[in-house]
């Protein structure tokens, strides 16, 4: 049996969590993963600013919402990441959505996806947000597949897009 857990951001996160994101490109499916790139050095000012992102109140600059990273962890093993965005702008309705995640290559297809949405869930709901917004790109199965798995129900379908709301459960 596999030990699963999700860990928030931290800025003593070390080459483990790195070596991961490097793992997971840079752009795939509408995710951005900013620190696919980076030096190490680099890699632990984006942690700083990363964690400050958390700890926001409110817009920054008119249009950045607070959000908090996560790594879902497997057996001691970062394999994933995912974020959640405290709240939504007009802007995140329409591409972007609450949470966002990923999954580096190498653990894609055992469930990890599946996982990690539900445990961000959890947080989404400790957060205060009862529905949670997922868009996804037309034509990535793998997360309509998860979102589906996590009781998702589209709310609707673009050219590009599909929007899934998901409700959350409290857990907290």
């Amino acid at each position: 049996i596999k030990m699963i857990e999700l860990r928030r951001l931290s800025v003593d996160d070390g080459m483990d969590v790195y070596v991961m994101l490097q793992e997971i490109p840079k752009e795939e499916n509408g995710l951005m993963n900013n620190a696919n790139g980076l030096s190490f050095e680099e890699y632990k000012d984006w942690l700083k600013r990363k964690y400050a992102d958390s700890e926001q109140i409110g817009l920054k600059d008119g249009w950045k919402v607070p959000s908090t990273t996560y790594w879902l962890y497997a057996d001691e093993r970062p394999v994933g990441f995912g974020s959640i965005r405290h709240f939504l702008t007009d802007a995140l309705r329409e591409a972007g959505g609450h949470i966002g995640y990923g999954i580096a290559p190498k653990y894609r297809g055992k469930g990890y996806g599946k996982k990690i949405l539900e445990l961000l869930l959890e947080e989404a709901s400790c957060l205060g947000i009862d529905r949670v917004l997922v868009t996804i790109q037309l034509d990535n199965a793998a997360s309509k597949a998860v979102a589906f798995a996590n009781g998702g129900v589209i709310g609707k379908q673009t050219d590009e897009r599909i929007f899934v709301w998901i409700d959350t459960v409290r857990k907290c």
